[in-house]
């Protein structure tokens, strides 16, 4: 499961044509674009001759499928040659989204011998003295290895390494925008995962910490422990605690709306991969006492043996009633749904069979376990994972924030406690003045998040005993 952005958002184009003026004039050009769903938002001139013109039109579609309509109905028209189509999300991504700038300027040779040869021999020197001081004189103090297999990537599924690197690649832009910090995406080609292991450990001294992502699961679960255990930096799977914490903000919120308590709802979670598996557990660490796991065989009970470790640890911590049966069948009185699975599995005859006031957090991305549109009705609260609707959950509500923490205290790893304090800061940000039914988490660009999440984390770290740094201590 993945909060990221849906896939059928829309888009923007720029189309180059040529046409021929004594056989069809710009009003024409104009008719059929907006006639197939285009919506021109700018018109460039290119180039004017007497018979001929060039002009750039940039269109706006509501959706990327719409593309080869509107191309289609300007490539029909006579007297029109269309030379180029660019999608503005395509141009975005030429030569990538990130490059690497020098913090220092190397004007003259002084400048050289400090930056390089001899003086960086100095410093090499008193790392080798004191590897800890690593942290200080390297980039390692501010930067995070964003790491994929490509195996589990958005919702198109294994699609290798090469084909997740846009993604790793605006994950990197975003913790720099959001959290000032310097991430580097590393796409690895296996899937085996002692190769992964073996790996990301040996790169490991070049970084502060690791954000694993779009891994899938079961295997994420055991890559993510394995290191987590061999390092002594911290390793966070973006898409399992990510989203866990990003959702318990909301559901604070949410059950402020509704007044009701943690500890008092029955919680249906619907899709226990890593994400639902996650989710669970920060909702079980938070409070949470009557929580049931669905999948694809229903629901999952104690004393049944499953093919996943995970799940067989899942079933002895939760569903303390032994509830079974499909979705349909155990959501009844449910007060809260959390979907992490898949488009279209909750039916609006299930949300009638909640309790009074139900939340429904439906996140499979780009299409909802339910639409928004047909809870509506009988919904009190209902979040998605998409960025049309009220009520984003959006992974990178936590991610920034939470690392920025950890490299400012320097922590060894992310606890249980650091995740729940992010979750209670996000939740924060959102008054009780500005708090209802349509705003229960703060937006993606809301400054204050990465901020908040960042010094929550940091005092949880010093409670935990995990932070190496506390603010007002001396680098050098």
């Amino acid at each position: 499961m993945h909060t990221h952005t849906s896939l059928g958002t829309g888009t923007s184009i720029i189309l180059r044509l040529e046409y021929d003026q004594g056989v069809v004039n710009f009003g024409a050009i104009a008719s059929a674009l907006s006639d197939s769903g285009g919506d021109i938002v700018a018109i460039d001139t290119n180039r004017v001759s007497p018979a001929k013109t060039v002009r750039d039109i940039t269109v706006n579609l509501n959706d990327s499928h719409d593309v080869d309509r509107v191309v289609s109905s300007v490539e029909q028209l006579p007297g029109v040659k269309l030379i180029n189509v660019s999608d503005q999300t395509f141009l975005m991504h030429l030569g990538g989204k990130i490059e690497m700038h020098p913090k220092v300027p190397i004007k003259n040779r002084d400048d050289l011998s400090r930056v390089y040869t001899p003086g960086v021999a100095r410093i090499c020197m008193a790392i080798h003295d004191d590897p800890s001081r690593a942290h200080t004189l390297t980039i390692k103090r501010n930067t995070v290895a964003v790491v994929s297999d490509g195996s589990a990537v958005l919702g198109l599924g294994n699609i290798g390494p090469e084909a997740a690197m846009p993604v790793m690649e605006g994950k990197a832009v975003l913790f720099k925008q959001m959290a000032g910090v310097d991430a580097f995406p590393i796409c690895l080609n296996t899937q085996d995962t002692d190769e992964i292991v073996t790996i990301v450990k040996a790169m490991a001294p070049s970084f502060g910490g690791i954000n694993l992502e779009d891994i899938s699961a079961p295997r994420c679960f055991e890559i993510e422990e394995r290191l987590q255990k061999e390092l002594d930096i911290p390793v966070f799977h973006d898409d399992q605690h990510g989203t866990a914490v990003v959702i318990l903000a909301a559901l604070l919120n949410a059950l402020k709306v509704v007044g009701k308590k943690l500890e008092q709802c029955r919680v249906v979670v619907c899709g226990i991969g890593a994400a639902g598996m996650a989710c669970s557990k920060i909702l079980l660490a938070s409070g949470v006492t009557d929580l049931i796991g669905v999948d694809r065989q229903g629901a999952i009970v104690r004393g049944d043996a499953y093919p996943h470790e995970v799940w067989n640890w899942f079933a002895e911590h939760t569903n303390p009633f032994m509830v079974r049966g499909s979705l349909s069948e155990v959501i009844e009185g449910a007060d809260v749904f959390i979907g992490l699975s898949g488009p279209g599995v909750l039916k609006v005859e299930d949300v009638k069979r909640m309790a009074a006031d139900p939340i429904v957090f439906a996140m499979a991305n780009p299409n909802p376990e339910i639409m928004p549109e047909e809870a509506e009705p009988y919904v009190r609260v209902m979040a998605t994972g998409r960025s049309d609707y009220p009520n984003q959950i959006n992974n990178v509500l936590c991610f920034p924030g939470m690392f920025r923490g950890v490299l400012d205290c320097r922590a060894s790893q992310i606890t249980e406690t650091m995740k729940l304090a992010a979750a209670y800061a996000i939740a924060s940000v959102v008054s009780d003045e500005e708090l209802n039914e349509q705003y229960i988490i703060p937006s993606v660009f809301n400054h204050q998040v990465a901020d908040r999440v960042s010094k929550a984390v940091i005092a949880a770290a010093c409670d935990d005993g995990v932070a190496r740094r506390s603010r007002d201590s001396r680098d050098i």
